[in-house]
């Protein structure tokens, strides 16, 4: 019999989560690739907690450069440089970075990220003397941040509703999807299908009135580590310099050896415009997000007279410092090839752990990022019903087992598990969350089709 760990929910008058009803856990402590609760209760962070955690908790190094650096100067306003804002950028550069990204902004977070980036696209061309072009390009499942204007460009209904009247229109782009790829399954057709709705949507918006495409090269949770054809991103990249378009690569969560490479779009040597980085580059330790351009796009800008607006807490200095140190370990750990290498070995155990389940349409890998995706009937690949809330059954089954899984989708693409586990997950607990995975996955399915 499992225990209970789900107990504990939320009150209407306790003061958090901020939304009276939703599930919450109280975590008192972690450690390596393990959380616990108030009540004793160990789980394995099979997430990384909303896939940020990438070199393991408790790293007293970090903790230690944190607090130095806070002891030391603890607020300096953005724009002033700073002995870690220095470090920082230094090793970015150094070791980090395409050489072709010599410029760094540190904000507090992904969403701040994404939307500066959105900024500096328009920016640019306001400055260049192009007001035309006016629009960011997103995509039809992707997922880019929390504000207004991030929340907007993404393809994400669950996070738009209720939101309506103040969200601006984007235009969007297909979102590869190679499962679900009308074109069918041959990745040359998809390659053609996708590159030719690139070609659709320009023509529609007028090539003029584009300033940039925002994307993520592979998408992240709204997805499900959703990987794109072969040769998409390089033809995406000479369509966007063909147009005059920037391209926007949003690694918020593919960062920083995610994916096995320093960066996703390293997976096709593809260098975007503007980069956004954010939960790898701090690990969880502080709230940090970079965004690292070039001249090309910043010296019109400059030459303009235009402001980029810091945000507060953009670029803190323990944040700075504690960023500096996590990079250091996955430099000295060798944590990118890892991921490399134990994704490859957590697709195996899941593969295995699932084998031709009827639910289970596809499991995707790139590098410690992974997803399951359910389906009611696996020869059709029609999903559950919206109602079951499948997705949630398998959390609460995984919880009951004692591991923590992410939940993915966007509610429109939905019964997506993802997995993004820490760099030094040792391998048996990589096994283990593949086997509970398996077990949480079929009794959520027993449940939601009314059998006990």
């Amino acid at each position: 019999m499992h225990q209970p760990i789900l107990q504990s929910q939320s009150l209407p008058s306790d003061p958090w989560p901020f939304l009276p009803g939703r599930f919450s856990l109280r975590v008192v402590r972690a450690q390596g690739s393990t959380l616990w609760t108030d009540r004793g209760e160990a789980l394995l962070d099979a997430a990384g907690g909303a896939i940020v955690n990438n070199i393991g908790h408790g790293r007293r190094r970090v903790a230690d450069a944190l607090a130095d650096a806070t002891a030391t100067l603890t607020y300096a306003v953005p724009p002033w440089s700073t002995p870690s804002r220095e470090a920082l950028a230094e090793r970015l550069r150094a070791h980090w970075l395409p050489s072709k990204l010599d410029r760094v902004y540190f904000s507090s977070g992904g969403s701040e990220s994404t939307e500066v980036a959105m900024k500096l696209a328009i920016q640019h061309f306001q400055a260049r003397g192009e007001p035309a072009r006016t629009k960011i390009l997103g995509r039809s499942l992707s997922y880019h941040g929390t504000t207004i204007s991030t929340t907007a460009v993404g393809g994400h209904d669950g996070r738009k509703a209720g939101l309506g009247p103040l969200l601006q229109s984007f235009p969007q782009l297909e979102t590869p999807y190679p499962l679900r790829c009308p074109a069918g399954l041959d990745p040359a057709a998809q390659l053609a299908y996708y590159l030719a709705d690139f070609d659709r949507v320009v023509a529609e918006e007028g090539a003029h009135t584009l300033a940039a495409l925002m994307a993520e090269p592979i998408v992240g949770s709204s997805g499900g580590a959703l990987t794109p054809p072969p040769g998409y991103w390089p033809a995406i990249a000479e369509r966007c310099r063909q147009h005059g378009m920037l391209l926007i690569f949003d690694e918020v969560m593919t960062g920083f050896g995610r994916t096995g490479r320093a960066f996703a779009g390293d997976h096709w040597g593809v260098v975007p415009d503007i980069l956004v980085g954010g939960k790898g580059l701090a690990g969880g330790y502080a709230p940090l997000g970079g965004v690292f351009s070039h001249r090309g796009v910043l010296d019109p800008i400059a030459d303009a007279g235009l402001e980029v607006m810091f945000h507060t807490f953009g670029a803190h200095p323990g944040a700075c410092a504690a960023a500096c140190e996590v990079l250091a370990i996955l430099e000295e750990e060798a944590l990118v090839a890892a991921a490399a290498e134990k994704g490859q070995r957590l697709k195996a155990y899941l593969d295995a752990a699932f084998g031709d389940h009827p639910h289970v349409a596809e499991i995707r890998a790139a590098g410690l990022l992974l997803a399951v995706e359910l389906v009611e009937d696996r020869s059709t690949g029609i999903p559950f019903p919206k109602a079951s809330r499948l997705t949630l059954g398998v959390l609460e089954e995984g919880l009951k087992r004692g591991v923590y899984y992410y939940p993915g989708g966007t509610g429109t693409v939905r019964d997506i598990l993802c997995l993004g586990p820490a760099m030094t997950t040792t391998d048996a607990e990589l096994e283990r969350m593949a086997l509970t995975l398996r077990e949480a996955v079929d009794a959520a399915v027993m449940a939601a089709q009314g059998r006990p």
